[in-house]
């Protein structure tokens, strides 16, 4: 990269070799969401050199609460457009792949081919969901898939364990058994809050997009979990 200035203070806290580790790592983010938008930038802003940002959703009036993309200026634009000019701003010299599209089973095939040094699954509809953490898994890539940041309010519970060990988190117990179908009991390391949710907070959507339900959100959970998938690819990769 031409101009390292930028990454000084991350140089400080972590030494030029871990920074070069850095530089020299390909993260994959699916979902540009409250979720992965938040980690997509924060990883962005660690130095990574490589970055692959997946998403086919445009931005609703609706996501602006907590979503990074989500503006007045920009509702109807693809997420992932939004993200990626945001992510350029941030390091221009970023090696950055954008693929404007909803996960399917082919195309996580097809994507998780492709070398990754870390993956973060911020995947709010379960199907996709479930179709990409089994790829990931059988490819025995190294990921961190976010569970259920709804109806929650406490951010200071947020946890990172296996996916075995999430408990008071509907969305979470709902992969589980999903996965469980695949032979898939653990190894998928999460990041999940313990807090009870807010049940009253459950409204049914149109079906769009494999989502059937939602929970309310409030602005900086999402936030926060994004920071915690964020902080674990790197505290992973530069230890490694």
């Amino acid at each position: 990269m031409s101009d390292l200035q930028w990454l000084s203070r991350t140089e400080l806290l972590i030494g030029k070799e871990k920074l070069m580790k850095l530089q020299n790592s390909h993260v994959l983010i699916v979902g540009m969401g409250g979720v992965g938008s938040y980690a997509a930038e924060f990883i962005c802003r660690s130095g990574i050199g490589t970055m692959t940002i997946v998403d086919g959703d445009i931005v609703d009036p609706t996501n602006r609460n907590r979503q990074l993309p989500a503006l007045s200026t920009t509702h109807g634009f693809p997420k992932a457009d939004v993200m990626a000019e945001r992510l350029l701003a941030i390091n221009p010299d970023l090696n950055l792949q954008v693929i404007k599209e909803f996960i399917t089973s082919d195309r996580a095939e097809e994507i998780l081919s492709n070398k990754f040094d870390y993956v973060i699954d911020a995947i709010d509809s379960i199907t996709p969901k479930i179709t990409f953490i089994k790829t990931a898994f059988e490819r025995k890539l190294q990921i961190v898939s976010s569970m259920g940041a709804g109806a929650k309010l406490d951010p200071t519970q947020l946890k990172v364990v296996d996916i075995s060990e999430t408990y008071n988190c509907p969305f979470a117990q709902y992969i589980r058994k999903r996965l469980r179908e695949f032979n898939i009991n653990s190894g998928i390391k999460t990041v999940f809050s313990p807090e009870m949710p807010i049940k009253e907070s459950l409204m049914m959507t149109d079906g769009s997009n494999f989502k059937k339900s939602a929970y309310g959100t409030i602005s900086y959970l999402p936030a926060a979990f994004g920071g915690v998938c964020a902080s674990v690819v790197i505290r992973d990769l530069i230890e490694k």
